[in-house]
């Protein structure tokens, strides 16, 4: 039996708090939050208690940390669990900062400590299954990626403030999945930005309209497409194009049902909302997790490296956004 200290009871402590709720090798042992009746509100509801952050890095009755904080915690939290010998899963990113990121990595190694990033779209069943199409070679050898990512509103721009930019906040998960679909690692960027949806956001010193390029030493390409707004719902779309075909994910909609008629084609409305669209993978990732620790897999993917790699490409991408020139990555 897993036991888990939950940090952060908002929407992912949540999420996450009903999948360890419902599988029989974990167990939901404490929960904290900086807003004490957020915390005492889902500790209720799942029978465990609340505790402080330290509380519950030093209880002996916790295997394993899920940090569901704000960014700025996720390093410090990451290496406090480490220290205290807990495994541990994190949500994305590690830090805004690779200088940061490094330096937690070194701790997690020196404790060879179990560690988990939460790029949960590598576990959704759709995504997973085009990732196995193209390792099982059906495509020949991938030539380029693409990947669309578009949410249905803007954040508030104080929200981005403080978000680390588009190219960390949002485009972060697609950097992830272009390494993810593509196989090798990339070592030029080339970002494009601009404030087409909210020109506050603009003024806040971000982007909500972005476009990357990528290439790997081996020439393969990846083109990346964000945008703060999608009138028609959350738009999530990858295609990989190989030697011997193409391969494609697309929407999924709130229904199959397709009405035709001498009035045109029409379909339901696509999902809106990340939670929804992505419901299964974050049970699939949470639950690989778990597995992961029950069986002692030490480096569960994605793991550190990743998160390193996913923010080296964001902040390769903003630099390049800020002085329009293509940037080399390490």
């Amino acid at each position: 039996m897993i036991r888990f200290g939950v940090i952060g009871a908002g929407r992912i402590g949540k999420v996450h708090s009903a999948t360890i709720d419902v599988n029989p090798k974990a167990k939901l042992a404490y929960i904290t939050d900086a807003m004490p009746q957020a915390a005492s509100d889902l500790a209720a509801k799942y029978g465990a208690k609340v505790a402080s952050v330290d509380e519950i890095m030093k209880a002996k009755d916790v295997d394993a940390v899920l940090i569901g904080s704000p960014t700025g915690f996720h390093a410090e939290q990451i290496q406090a669990a480490s220290n205290a010998g807990k495994s541990i899963m994190c949500e994305k990113p590690v830090s805004m900062k690779v200088s940061t990121i490094e330096e937690t990595l070194k701790v997690v190694d020196k404790n060879k400590s179990t560690l988990m990033i939460g790029f949960n779209r590598r576990f959704d069943p759709n995504f997973a299954e085009l990732e196995k199409i193209i390792r099982r070679g059906d495509i020949g050898a991938v030539e380029m990626c693409t990947v669309i990512s578009r949410d249905p509103s803007p954040p508030p721009a104080e929200y981005v403030k403080g978000s680390g930019g588009i190219f960390a906040d949002m485009m972060i998960h697609d950097f992830d999945m272009a390494r993810f679909l593509v196989g090798e690692e990339f070592v030029v960027v080339s970002a494009l930005g601009a404030a087409l949806v909210d020109k506050a956001i603009g003024e806040a010193g971000d982007a909500d309209t972005a476009a990357v390029q990528m290439q790997t030493a081996s020439s393969k390409i990846a083109v990346i497409t964000n945008s703060r707004r999608a009138t028609y719902g959350y738009d999530q779309r990858m295609e990989v194009h190989g030697s011997k075909g193409m391969v494609h994910a697309k929407n999924i909609h709130n229904t199959t049902v397709e009405v035709l008629s001498d009035k045109g084609y029409r379909a339901d409305p696509i999902q809106n909302f990340f939670l929804e669209r992505y419901g299964a993978a974050y049970a699939n990732e949470l639950n690989a997790f778990i597995t992961a620790v029950e069986t002692g897999n030490r480096d569960p993917k994605p793991n550190g490296f990743d998160g390193l790699q996913a923010q080296k490409l964001a902040e390769a991408a903003t630099q390049s956004w800020k002085t329009g020139k293509p940037v080399k990555v390490a």
